[in-house]
């Protein structure tokens, strides 16, 4: 095989390696001594001048061994590697397929449509997802607990629930009586100014703060009171009082004052409501 791919070199070329082997011997050099120098084996500095090129390789590297064993020696073997060894030919490069401009541009104008559409076809999903959130106003949320005003007399909105309420059919008494109750999520927490046998009711001269707690635990009423508020409880529904500023409170029960002194410690007063109504100290 290695015979085979260095057919293109012609003859056996010994004229420039028997130069090369009467330059290394008039300088009295060994073969050892000139392949350390050149960083070739022994058998590639034999070869050169014997002009084995089969032992070495393609022409290529004949020349470049010859020329760089030539250098060391003083050797111009210019001549003798144009007739001895076959030159290297460049490789032509030859098209084996031509586009045409037209397709060409064809081409770059349907890459870019597809991206187009990938583009549109991500985008546009995207956009109509979210485009919802933020062109719709956020809901209105009202509390539980108010009761919305009333519209005044005359207004559209009074005339027009007057005419639906004009145009309901009358509701037979026996299903007002089956109609279920409705429960208000509101504590039911009384405010009357009356005292009566088992109510508990406080009376604020100053600001004070206010914690009535029932008898399940649930916290019936919290809130700061100021100066003239009053607050009436059912003593049966009421657990525990807690005051702030009780020095500013008055405690009526049954329609007695209730001392608070015993349930004070600095200025903050606890007491608990029993069953029957009594105040007690909390626990």
């Amino acid at each position: 095989m290695i015979q085979e791919s260095n057919a293109n070199v012609r003859g056996d070329a010994r004229g420039g390696g028997e130069r090369l082997r009467e330059a290394r011997l008039a300088a009295g050099l060994g073969l050892q001594e000139v392949a350390a120098r050149l960083h070739m084996p022994v058998r590639v500095v034999e070869a050169l001048e014997q002009g084995r090129w089969q032992d070495i390789g393609a022409p290529v590297f004949v020349r470049g061994q010859l020329r760089s064993y030539a250098r060391l020696l003083d050797v111009d073997l210019g001549a003798s590697l144009e007739t001895e060894v076959a030159p290297v030919v460049p490789v032509d490069l030859v098209s084996h397929a031509h586009t045409p401009r037209f397709q060409r541009v064809m081409e770059s104008a349907g890459r870019r449509a597809v991206y187009v559409v990938i583009t549109a076809a991500i985008a546009v999903p995207v956009w109509l997802a979210t485009r919802s959130h933020f062109a719709d106003a956020p809901p209105a949320t009202a509390s539980l607990d108010a009761v919305p005003p009333a519209p005044a007399a005359g207004s559209p909105s009074a005339e027009a629930a007057t005419a639906t309420v004009a145009q309901l059919p009358p509701v037979p008494a026996a299903a007002r009586e089956n109609a279920p109750y409705v429960a208000s999520l509101a504590p039911p927490v009384g405010r009357g100014q009356a005292s009566s046998t088992g109510t508990l009711e406080l009376a604020f001269s100053g600001e004070s703060w206010m914690q009535v707690t029932g008898r399940d635990g649930r916290v019936i009423e919290q809130a700061l009171m100021r100066e003239g508020d009053s607050r009436s409880f059912a003593a049966a529904d009421v657990g525990s009082v807690k005051l702030g500023n009780a020095a500013v409170v008055r405690v009526q029960q049954a329609g007695s004052i209730v001392d608070l002194a015993p349930y004070r410690r600095a200025n903050v007063a606890r007491f608990a409501v029993s069953s029957d109504g009594s105040v007690a100290p909390a626990e």
